[in-house]
């Protein structure tokens, strides 16, 4: 069920909360412990509302622009899409060492990664609950969550994905109304090396939206992957599918 899928989250977990502001960002978070990215340590990072976690600068950028990016950037895109705020949901952070969701995260990385010893001694989560788009004259909001792991040696990101009903802001080209069309959102990983960097399927076109239905790891709306030395596993080979205004199954 999609309630399981997500870690907590929210100010009861003592998350803090990014300002109410298009395009905006966390401040620069220091990491108690460094978290290794395509083979490098970082120990600062951003948490920014457009849907992006990354390392060294921040992106207040919208548009999402296709991997590989020349300009160096190391980031995660859980979500890459103009993110408004200002008018409706909120984006969460905190950094935990709390035993019982190390403990979950353990188990679950154990059970998709049976050949790779791993147990999770620290974590950084961050949510997006039912982000609003911009431009937006609609209710649509998009909640999705991305929680990062390590031992301090190896790193897994995991992507959660509850509940996506926009795919574009109006800037990027999308519809006020229906938030869709356009550039679609990106999902995906950017090393910042301008060689190295993977899409989720579907990344940057409308068939996005249906990111709640694929997996690599056979838990619809969840995605996996070890990211200290990026390795691509369990990838399926079907493109999602796009519903048509009929919402038939093309």
């Amino acid at each position: 069920p999609a309630a399981s899928l997500f870690y907590p989250y929210g100010l009861d977990q003592k998350d803090q909360k990014n300002p109410k502001l298009d395009d905006g960002s966390s401040k620069k978070l220091s990491l108690a412990v460094p978290f290794t990215f395509y083979n490098k340590k970082y120990q600062t990072l951003y948490v920014n509302n457009n849907g992006v976690i990354s390392f060294g600068s921040r992106v207040n950028q919208y548009t999402p622009d296709p991997f590989p990016l020349a300009d160096g950037r190391s980031f995660v895109a859980p979500y890459w899409g103009d993110v408004d705020n200002v008018l409706g949901g909120d984006v969460f952070y905190r950094e935990t060492t709390d035993p019982e969701l190390l403990g979950l995260i353990t188990k679950q990385i154990n059970q998709y990664f049976p050949d790779i010893p791993f147990t999770a001694t620290w974590a950084f989560v961050a949510t997006w609950e039912h982000v609003a788009y911009y431009g937006s004259t609609s209710n649509k909001g998009n909640t999705f969550q991305a929680a990062l792991t390590t031992n301090t040696e190896t790193s897994f990101i995991i992507l959660n994905y509850k509940d996506i009903q926009w795919t574009t802001g109006a800037a990027s080209g999308g519809d006020a109304e229906t938030g869709l069309g356009g550039t679609p959102a990106h999902a995906g990983f950017n090393s910042g090396d301008e060689t190295n960097y993977y899409n989720i399927p579907g990344s940057r076109t409308d068939a996005v939206i249906n990111i709640t239905k694929t997996s690599n790891v056979n838990v619809p709306g969840r995605w996996v992957f070890q990211v200290d030395n990026f390795k691509v596993t369990g990838v399926p080979t079907e493109m999602p599918k796009v519903a048509d205004s009929n919402n038939c199954w093309l």
